[in-house]
């Protein structure tokens, strides 16, 4: 289904830090729209004024959370109203993000469907209860020390791009989950391979089940075995996100062609990810994750953008990996984009610090903090890592997410595609762990008992 999340979620890291001010809560009076004329979460109720955009009307939850495909019969029947395309792209430019604007230019076959517009989103009431709450408590210490935040989102009315970026990592996903994850390095000839990995993870913050009234320290658990291809099979990854003064995340991997489980110290920032090839940072699972530390975060405002929303059509088991993957970009026939409000956060490298991002700029859906979008920049600044979640609601969690996530290559041609789920087992929200079960020692059993 649509766990993107699973190993990408694991990634919510709070690399503790310089000092730095408090980014301040937000008063009782303002905290009071929230159900009002902003929804629990934050975002606008109503539509805009034209009504493209319409009022927000959350999903009920229905659905079984185990073994079923994402789909929405209230979508069911949409057609396109228009397709944007290379010979009309500028007339609509104010809505699209320099990356799409890059593609239509690249690809005579780059076109993006645009149907009506619907507010779906909905999460789970104690979450929704939460996020109210943690209006007037939560705080930003720094970029990447929160304090008084449980289980909801933490700012839902944001003051700062760091807070955009934090209601991001921490947003609910449900408690737990055992995620089949596909994905796939393709060549600018529409050459690939799938890899596969299995995940377990166990969200810590955001869990329905365990709630704790203590300051956060652990924000989620992951782990994760690769599949295929053979040459990797059997590598095993265990990463405990934790929160607290002077923690850091932890990793550890087991290798079978070394036969021992070594201590990962390089599992964050721009250090590439396993078996991407270098097409996507591990800082770029779940679109972003880990510590902000490494930028200056600014807090742009708000604009109407065409995003990928509501994508059920590229998800079923009827569509194949090889209908969705292309040459130079996927299957844009299978993509649906709406116009939504997005918050837009420009993130530029702080001095003194180093990745091979140095700026990135954030399209972070309204209604589910969700990011959508990220046009990254190299050292030259210029355009090259270009990012795009295929967001869905799925009703059973409930929550947002992205399936397929992709990474388009400017530079070499080739794109990075992830969390495809049309081809493998369906990830199973009924997973049930015990902590231990994500120890070192757990995992150094599991290794020899192979």
């Amino acid at each position: 289904m649509t766990q993107t999340f699973a190993r990408h979620l694991l990634t919510l890291t709070l690399a503790m830090g310089f000092a730095a001010p408090v980014q301040a809560k937000v008063s009782a009076e303002e905290a009071a729209r929230l159900g009002k004329d902003l929804t629990p979460v934050g975002a606008e109720r109503a539509g805009n004024a034209d009504g493209s955009i319409p009022a927000w009307k959350p999903a009920a939850q229905r659905g079984a959370i185990s073994g079923e495909f994402p789909s929405n019969p209230e979508i069911d029947g949409d057609k396109p109203l228009f397709t944007i395309t290379q010979a009309n792209y500028e007339q609509y430019a104010d809505k699209l993000d320099a990356g799409k604007r890059e593609l239509f230019k690249r690809f005579d076959s780059y076109k993006m469907k645009v149907y009506p517009s619907h507010r779906l989103v909905n999460f789970p009431k104690e979450v929704l209860d939460a996020s109210v709450a943690n209006a007037t408590t939560a705080e930003l210490k720094g970029s990447d020390l929160l304090v008084n935040a449980k289980l909801g989102f933490p700012f839902p009315i944001p003051k700062s791009g760091a807070e955009v970026i934090w209601n991001h990592k921490l947003k609910f996903r449900g408690s737990s989950v055992r995620r089949y994850n596909n994905q796939a390095i393709v060549k600018p000839d529409g050459d690939y391979k799938i890899s596969k990995l299995v995940e377990d993870v166990k969200f810590k913050y955001a869990n329905l089940n365990e709630q704790s009234d203590g300051p956060i320290k652990i924000l989620a658990y992951y782990l994760s075995e690769v599949m295929e291809p053979p040459r990797v099979a059997g590598q095993l990854t265990l990463v405990h996100e934790s929160a607290g003064s002077g923690e850091t995340r932890s990793a550890w991997i087991y290798n079978p062609g070394l036969g021992r489980v070594n201590r990962a110290p390089d599992v964050s920032y721009d250090n590439p990810y396993i078996g991407t090839d270098g097409e996507q940072f591990t800082d770029q699972v779940d679109v972003f994750n880990g510590a902000l530390d490494k930028y200056d975060w600014k807090l742009i405002g708000k604009r109407e953008m065409y995003i990928p929303y509501n994508s059920y059509l590229i998800n079923p088991p009827l569509i194949k990996y090889k209908d969705i993957i292309r040459p130079g970009h996927i299957n844009q026939n299978l993509a649906r984009y709406e116009l939504h409000r997005v918050w837009v956060v420009e993130a530029s490298i702080r001095d003194g610090q180093r990745h091979q991002l140095s700026k990135r700029r954030f399209y972070v859906d309204e209604d589910s903090w969700s990011i959508a979008v990220v046009d990254g920049y190299d050292n030259r600044g210029q355009l090259w890592k270009v990012q795009e979640a295929q967001l869905i609601t799925a009703p059973f969690v409930p929550t947002v997410t992205g399936v397929p996530e992709l990474i388009y290559d400017l530079q070499s041609g080739r794109y990075f595609v992830t969390a495809l789920v049309n081809e493998d087992k369906i990830s199973d929200f009924k997973a049930e762990y015990d902590d231990k079960d994500f120890s070192p020692s757990r995992l150094q059993r599991r290794a020899r008992s192979r």
